[in-house]
C-alpha cells in the first residue's frame, strides 16, 4: 500500500472534518492517498511541520509567518485559495457616527477580535498604528479572545465585536470583508445602520506550506491532484461551498506583507 501524505489541518470548527474526508476520498481515488491530522492550534501544527510529523500543513498567515521565521525563510508556500487573495479587513461604524476618518478614532475604543487574528486584530491595528495611532495610549482595544490559537479562522471574535459597537460600547469595529459581505446579505448587519469607515490594504490569508526538503515530485502530484478539483463536480462543490472557495491556486507570498508589518509593529512573536 502506498505510503500516504500526511496533511495537517487545525480543527476549528465540525466542518473540517468533513472537509478533509471529501478530500482524502478523492486524493485515494486518483492515486495519491493522503491522511489528516487535526490540531487544536496552529502553534501545535507549525511545530509538527517543522518536525517533520507532517509533510504539509494548511496554514493560517499567521501561522505561515511563524512557520518561515522558526525555519529561517525556507518553507515554500505551495497552494491556496482562490478566495484568500486579496482580501482586505474593514472598519465599522454607525451610519449616524459623526466619525470620517480613521484619524478620529483617536481617543475612541475600537473592537477587534482575538488576539491572533491577522484579519480582525493584527492588521488593523497595524493600519491604525501606520496613522500614527498607538494602541493603549491613542486608543483604547476592546478585545475579544474566542478560541485563541486558531487564527481567526472562525467567526467568534468578530461578530463579537460587532456586537460590541452594535451595544455602543465601541466607536468601531473590524472585520474580513468576507463577513462583511456575508452579514449584511444574511441580516445579520443592517447596512442602513452600519457603514465601513475604512479598509487595510490588501492581503493574502491561508496557504499550503512545505518544509525546504519536502520532495517535489510528491508535492507535483499532490498539486495536480488538488488543482484538478473542479467546483462543477457536486461533490467537489459541497467540499469547496464548506471551505470558501471555487479554485484551487497556486500559492504564492506576496500578500502577507501587511501582517508582516503589523507583526513586527506589535512584537507579536516577541509575547
Amino acid at each position: 500500500m502506498k505510503k500516504p501524505i500526511l496533511v495537517g489541518a487545525v480543527l476549528y470548527d465540525p466542518k473540517v472534518s468533513v472537509i478533509w474526508d471529501i478530500i482524502a476520498e478523492y486524493f485515494a481515488h486518483n492515486g495519491c492517498p493522503i491522511d489528516t491530522i487535526f490540531y487544536t492550534n496552529y502553534e501545535l501544527q507549525v511545530q509538527a511541520l517543522l518536525a517533520g510529523s507532517i509533510g504539509i500543513a494548511w496554514n493560517s498567515p499567521l501561522a505561515w509567518l511563524d512557520a518561515q521565521r522558526q525555519s529561517k525563510g525556507t518553507c515554500r508556500a505551495i497552494a491556496m485559495r482562490d478566495t484568500d487573495r486579496d482580501r482586505q479587513s474593514h472598519f465599522i461604524v454607525r451610519q449616524d457616527s459623526e466619525i470620517e476618518s480613521i484619524s478620529e478614532l483617536r481617543g475612541k475604543t475600537v473592537a477587534v477580535g482575538a488576539k491572533d487574528s491577522p484579519q480582525a486584530t493584527l492588521i488593523p491595528i497595524g493600519m491604525l498604528q501606520a496613522h500614527g495611532l498607538e494602541p493603549g495610549r491613542d486608543f483604547q482595544v476592546r478585545r475579544f479572545d474566542i478560541l485563541v490559537g486558531k487564527h481567526g479562522d472562525h467567526i467568534g471574535g468578530e461578530l463579537e465585536a460587532f456586537r460590541c459597537l452594535a451595544s455602543g460600547e465601541a466607536a468601531a469595529s473590524t472585520m474580513l470583508d468576507l463577513n462583511w459581505q456575508r452579514w449584511t446579505q444574511d441580516g445579520t448587519i443592517d447596512p442602513s445602520r452600519y457603514r465601513i469607515l475604512a479598509s487595510t490594504d490588501r492581503f493574502d490569508h491561508c496557504v499550503f506550506t512545505v518544509r525546504s526538503d519536502f520532495p517535489k515530485d510528491l508535492e507535483q502530484q499532490w498539486l495536480g491532484v488538488l488543482f484538478s478539483m473542479q467546483y462543477d463536480n457536486p461533490k467537489h462543490r459541497e467540499m469547496m461551498d464548506m471551505e470558501g472557495l471555487k479554485q484551487w491556486m497556486p500559492g504564492r507570498t506576496t500578500g502577507f506583507g501587511p501582517l508582516s508589518e503589523a507583526v513586527a509593529k506589535q512584537r507579536f512573536f516577541e509575547q
